[in-house]
């Protein structure tokens, strides 16, 4: 398998080549879990998927509960779907919380004092009562529990992973919180082995090809997990060789995807980059750049057939946002000018 084929598998798997969904829950559902900490990117991350989406059908779907947000396999937040939520919590939550147990310690967060800023929750939350972090802290503060620094944040956060609260709709520009069983009160749970072999399943389908390494890095299961995952993948499922590295992908037969979408503007921690901890497939031998797009950078990216060609930058001009596109070096002008139609696709979108 060459760069190139890796590339297009990629695309072509993650959906955004050309895909047969309508909806941005089916997106959602399909890639199982999607980075989502950046409101406004995580939105386009979406809409990227679904042609002739508008920024409020995801602000809709979202609003009605058909995609949560909640933070999840790796300490960050999350979109996924209410019916993968708790099965998905059950089986990274864990490493997850083992993770911020240092952060815990740090800001002397016990489980007493989680066990009584739980209970806070789950009465001021009850019967679809929705309510901001702000609200909750004023709570917390009759309470006399502290919220100064980090705390708040890593107590809400010890709450969704304790599968406690996940998003509510929004009031106005304000997230708000819910409690879970009553977003979700039909999500499916799954036994550990079932659980692993579902997201190993998905990952690979949906990410493939790629290493263990990969894997870990997104999901935040041990090797040792990764390794008992991947063992249960059925015969569907290759593995190769390359560069010294085995990667695994779901075998189907490769489309041309040379009159698909290719080239478009990738959203900071987008799947297609944050789903890989190596990225380097998608730098260019030929296109020169002054810093190398490495694994620690996946923010205002272009996607130039399937490599990065440079970076962009939403900005203000005169109360109107304007485009600020950057292309590598050496990068041919016949390259350049296929952006013309991701940049019209990003701009009607957010133009709902």
């Amino acid at each position: 398998m060459i760069v190139n084929e890796i590339i297009a598998r990629r695309l072509l798997n993650q959906q955004i080549a050309e895909t047969k969904f309508t909806k941005p829950e089916e997106i959602v559902s399909c890639l199982g879990a999607m980075q989502a900490q950046d409101w406004h990117m995580a939105k386009w991350a979406i809409g990227l998927r679904l042609p002739g989406s508008k920024e409020s059908d995801i602000e809709k779907a979202f609003h009605e509960g058909k995609i949560l947000r909640t933070h999840m396999m790796r300490p960050t937040w999350h979109f996924v779907c209410p019916k993968d939520i708790r099965w998905m919590l059950e089986l990274t939550a864990p490493r997850v919380q083992a993770f911020n147990a240092s952060y815990y310690r740090k800001q002397d967060l016990e489980q007493k004092t989680f066990k009584k800023c739980n209970a806070i929750i789950a009465k001021a939350l009850r019967d679809h009562h929705y309510l901001t972090r702000n609200e909750l802290r004023e709570l917390f503060a009759k309470a006399k529990i502290n919220t100064d620094d980090l705390r708040l944040t890593l107590i809400m956060m010890n709450a969704e992973l304790e599968g406690l609260i996940c998003s509510g709709p929004r009031i106005g520009k304000q997230f708000t919180y819910a409690l879970l069983d009553e977003k979700t009160p039909t999500a499916e749970h799954f036994k550990k082995e079932e659980a692993l072999y579902k997201l190993t399943t998905l990952y690979f389908k949906t990410r493939g090809p790629a290493t263990i390494s990969d894997y870990t890095w997104w999901s935040g299961l041990t090797v040792k997990e990764a390794k008992e995952g991947i063992r249960s993948l059925d015969k569907k499922f290759l593995h190769e060789a390359i560069n010294g590295k085995e990667y695994t992908y779901y075998d189907q037969q490769l489309k041309d995807i040379s009159k698909l979408q290719t080239t478009f503007l990738i959203p900071d921690f987008d799947e297609y980059g944050i789903s890989y901890k190596d990225r380097s497939f998608y730098n260019h031998p030929k296109w020169n750049t002054e810093k190398p797009v490495g694994n620690s950078d996946y923010f205002h990216t272009i996607s130039i057939e399937g490599y990065f060609g440079g970076t962009w930058n939403r900005q203000r001009m005169k109360g109107k946002p304007v485009i600020d596109l950057r292309f590598f070096e050496n990068l041919p002008e016949t390259k350049r000018r296929k952006l013309k139609s991701g940049l019209k696709r990003y701009e009607e979108f957010f133009n709902s």
